[in-house]
């Protein structure tokens, strides 16, 4: 085990803290992940990544086993389970991090939960059968993710009202929900979900507006890192947008931001350090 990676348990109190930001690293296990391309398939290589980003100081692992990219094709519950667990069965016997899994399908999220997983993220928000009784049975974290329709057609001219009450509104539902199952909002985490069923023009009144998030009382997830809102405005390939995922992340932390959910672990959490530095003389 690294020295990065000891002590890193996921404290969820901890997350209200602004000098507390907590990086979390993607791994995403698929063949098809609109930012690596597939890199990380192999177990080996994506357990050596996994090992990387704890020794440049990641808080958070997210461990991915069907792609959510706009048009993606949907994996069956037998090959994501084949995907994550035996990755998350690695991580946990060999190392001391917060594990999450990313996923919306209920089978996945109990099978993951037996295996260790600290939290589960979500981007269909828990609204899939069976997925909310799931988390109600245990003591994970979850994070809700706001989605305007489905990864397929989600960016076919997304309409809104107004895109920060209408995310706002539908994230007081879904704590509603959760609540009547039980699950206490002290184990939610919210993603406002750059890039989800929003165009170019949303996603930057989301950044620029990120603050009014934090009306809910929740800890906030910030997920920018790579994404087509900086390719299309920089015109930058995936490859290319360090800069921009950097620069997003930032002014998501400054108005209250307490995860960013990054692929380039070792630039955010430079990028962090400084921030917490000035924090701490404001």
């Amino acid at each position: 085990m690294s020295e990065n990676s000891k002590n890193k348990q996921f404290n969820q109190a901890a997350l209200a803290d602004l000098t507390n930001v907590q990086v979390m690293g993607i791994v995403n296990v698929t063949p098809d992940s609109f930012s690596d391309g597939g890199k990380f398939a192999q177990f080996d290589h994506a357990l050596k990544q996994v090992e990387l980003m704890i020794e440049n100081g990641v808080d958070i692992i997210d461990i991915g086993g069907e792609s959510t990219r706009p048009g993606a094709v949907d994996v069956s519950e037998a090959d994501e389970l084949a995907r994550v667990i035996p990755l998350l069965k690695a991580i946990k016997s060999r190392f001391n991090i917060c594990v999450s899994i990313d996923t919306s399908k209920a089978v996945v999220m109990n099978e993951a939960i037996t295996y260790g997983a600290d939290m589960i993220n979500d981007v269909r928000a828990l609204q899939n059968e069976g997925c909310l009784d799931v988390i109600a049975q245990s003591d994970v974290s979850v994070c809700l993710m706001h989605m305007k329709g489905l990864p397929r057609t989600m960016q076919t001219s997304p309409q809104y009202t107004n895109i920060i009450s209408d995310i706002v509104s539908f994230f007081k539902e879904r704590i509603t929900t959760c609540e009547q199952y039980g699950i206490k909002s002290e184990r939610l985490i919210l993603d406002p979900g750059f890039g989800f069923g929003k165009t170019l023009g949303h996603n930057y009144q989301m950044l620029a507006q990120f603050a009014l998030f934090k009306k809910l009382n929740l800890p906030i997830l910030a997920g920018t890192s790579r994404k087509s809102m900086l390719g299309n405005l920089l015109n930058r390939d995936v490859e290319q947008r360090l800069a921009g995922s950097l620069a997003t992340a930032i002014l998501a932390v400054q108005q209250g931001a307490n995860i960013v959910r990054v692929h380039d672990v070792a630039e955010t959490v430079d990028a962090m350090k400084i921030l917490n530095a000035v924090a701490k003389h404001n």
